[in-house]
């Protein structure tokens, strides 16, 4: 993860604890002791067919956690459980009453699960102190001073300190020149990209499906699924993916999660984004 924020991306650790951790080492640690599966509570659901799994989204679209779960293979899914899928949070928090858990009344976890409930950017800032750089403008103006462009994101409007009432969204983060690029305005044309490019790309069935593809896709946790065209990219391991409706804010170092119907068919690590 540090990595990650270290060459000016924006990583998601919850989907790579999920494919490093979880699902990795731990799900090995079980079956080693002889357990034949292992359930997690996780909001997503499996179909189980002849033909394979199917990772589906969860019956409660405000929990669904698939985005999550998209690099899991279909040897990691076959000793997988997620038994609350198909129940929302008020259901699930009725049977934890019913079986007297004492995580019932237990308010949702935020944070990272390896890190504990933290400031990100204090957390960060200790652990990679920044250089101090420049923020400008696209076209070169020079708005004022960063202390290490490694905390910011694509689209992050506060905490810039540029202080002259005016409002700023980052819109680009260069590692080689530590310099954070802004545009000004209450929702700039900037910050807006008709496609990405994205590598890493992990798919649930096993193997890519035949490209192009036409199906759903979402480039952050909770974002309403947008409609995209999936192709090769230039670059062998690549894929670039063109929206109908150009996106708002793609931060490289996220994930782009592909969908068809409720059925989450993988995803890959995104680039950069394409205008």
């Amino acid at each position: 993860m540090l990595a990650e924020y270290a060459v000016g991306r924006t990583p998601n650790p919850d989907v790579l604890c999920n494919d490093r951790v979880k699902f990795g080492p731990f799900l090995r640690r079980a079956l080693d002791s002889g357990a034949e599966a292992v359930a997690t509570g996780h909001y997503a659901r499996l179909d189980r067919t002849e033909g394979g799994l199917h990772l589906l989204a969860a019956t409660d679209d405000n929990k669904d956690q698939s985005y999550f779960l998209h690099r899991l293979s279909q040897e990691q899914l076959l000793r997988v459980e997620f038994p609350i899928g198909g129940l929302d949070k008020p259901q699930v928090r009725a049977l934890a009453h019913e079986f007297g858990l004492p995580v019932a009344n237990k308010k949702d976890s935020v944070g990272l699960c390896f890190v504990g409930e933290v400031n990100m950017t204090k957390f960060l800032t200790s652990r990679l102190p920044g250089r101090t750089g420049p923020i400008v403008t696209s076209d070169g103006r020079v708005l004022g001073r960063h202390d290490g462009i490694e905390p910011f994101t694509i689209g992050q409007r506060h905490g810039l300190g540029l202080g002259d009432g005016r409002p700023y969204f980052v819109i680009e983060k260069d590692p080689v020149r530590n310099t954070l690029v802004v545009a000004e305005g209450e929702d700039p044309a900037e910050l807006y990209s008709t496609g990405l490019v994205a590598d890493d790309l992990c798919w649930v069935a096993g193997s890519r499906p035949d490209l192009p593809l036409n199906c759903r896709a979402r480039i952050r946790y909770r974002q309403p699924l947008q409609n995209c065209l999936v192709t090769k990219g230039e670059e062998s391991g690549q894929t670039i993916v063109s929206f109908v409706q150009p996106q708002r804010a793609v931060a490289p170092g996220q994930f782009v999660v592909f969908y068809n119907g409720e059925e989450c068919l993988g995803g890959g690590r995104i680039v950069r984004a394409v205008s």
